[in-house]
């Protein structure tokens, strides 16, 4: 099943991608957060962390972080480096894009209601590939998500740090979306990230692989279209079931101590299959970490959001806000 949205993106990529090029990036988009080609920095001013008002420590650190911010735009809400946490929300929220995506349309609609209820709110692009996506030099797609996930999760490290830097806040909270639900957990297990994080929540996360309805199952028949894709996608191999990068995920844990884990999946998910390989288990003995595995037709049975429309259903939206601040949590409305 594919919604109008992808309809749009698969169009979008026919047109702007030649060839064999073509063929594989379309064929990885089906692996996307949400559509390509949204928000270039010719289309819109970009709301970098190296604005003027940035700490200097911020602006000298930010080059080590390419293209946060100079290819594109923040989505609104995002990014105000002067932002200090409030008493009521002491972390800062840090939103992670999916794959074959980009952090302005990846959160146009939770970026802004999250700063509108008071939130400290920073978003970053993470994962682009020099000669496969925008890097502001007049290339394809400002689109990201694509480097080997485990390289990813150190972009999002040091993006942690330089947000925590910045607002004095001693841990952030987290919100992804597909890849962005599933990276922060290696960022989490294995790069030192648990003691930096209060909070994961994540939209349609791929933390266990996905077979893609069984698609990745018909790699090994198709070397050559597979190695194409892999090739310009490094993470759509990473989130293929039974691959190198997820035997290393599974070595550990679901979760770690001392970080409370919110999984918000949709039955209609035709992308991270089967839905329920999305959950996490929390148990893990004594100190294991809080898990609440939500399924957004268990509060709206009309809903029809799939992968991508669920980063923007309001029953999904309304269970990430609850997650970020369960002791003010209300009833999840049905949108």
């Amino acid at each position: 099943m594919r919604t109008p949205l992808l309809r749009s993106a698969a169009r979008t990529l026919r047109r702007k991608l030649p060839g064999a090029a073509g063929a594989a990036l379309l064929a990885g988009a089906l692996l996307a957060g949400t559509p390509a080609g949204a928000a270039r920095a010719a289309d819109a001013t970009p709301t970098a962390p190296a604005a003027a008002a940035a700490p200097a420590s911020v602006r000298a650190a930010v080059t080590g972080l390419p293209p946060d911010g100079d290819t594109v735009a923040s989505p609104p809400g995002a990014n105000d480096w002067t932002c200090r946490p409030s008493a009521a929300h002491p972390n800062p929220v840090v939103l992670v894009h999916g794959t074959f995506a980009n952090r302005y349309e990846n959160w146009l609609v939770l970026s802004p209601l999250l700063k509108s209820l008071g939130y400290c709110v920073f978003a970053l692009d993470y994962g682009t590939v020099p000669g496969i996506t925008s890097s502001g030099s007049g290339l394809l797609l400002p689109i990201g998500g694509l480097a080997p996930v485990a390289d990813s999760a150190a972009q999002l490290g040091r993006f942690v740090d330089l947000v925590r830097g910045a607002t004095g806040a001693a841990q952030v909270d987290l919100v992804g979306h597909s890849q962005g639900g599933m990276l922060p957990n290696y960022y989490l297990k294995f790069l030192g990230g648990a003691a930096k994080v209060g909070k994961l929540v994540a939209l349609a996360p791929s933390n266990h692989g996905t077979t893609l309805d069984g698609i990745t199952n018909l790699a090994p028949y198709f070397p050559r279209v597979a190695e194409l894709i892999y090739t310009a996608c490094a993470a759509c191999r990473d989130q293929a079931v039974g691959s190198d990068f997820n035997r290393r995920m599974a070595s550990r844990p679901d979760t770690v101590p001392g970080v409370r884990y919110t999984v918000i999946s949709t039955v209609y998910d035709e992308v991270v299959t089967p839905y329920r390989s999305q959950f996490l288990d929390g148990a893990g003995g004594a100190g294991a970490a809080a898990v609440d595995n939500e399924v957004v037709q268990a509060h709206c049975p009309l809903s029809l959001a799939e992968h991508v429309a669920v980063a923007f259903a309001p029953t999904a939206l309304h269970l990430v806000t609850n997650a970020l601040d369960p002791a003010h949590a209300t009833p999840v409305l049905c949108g």
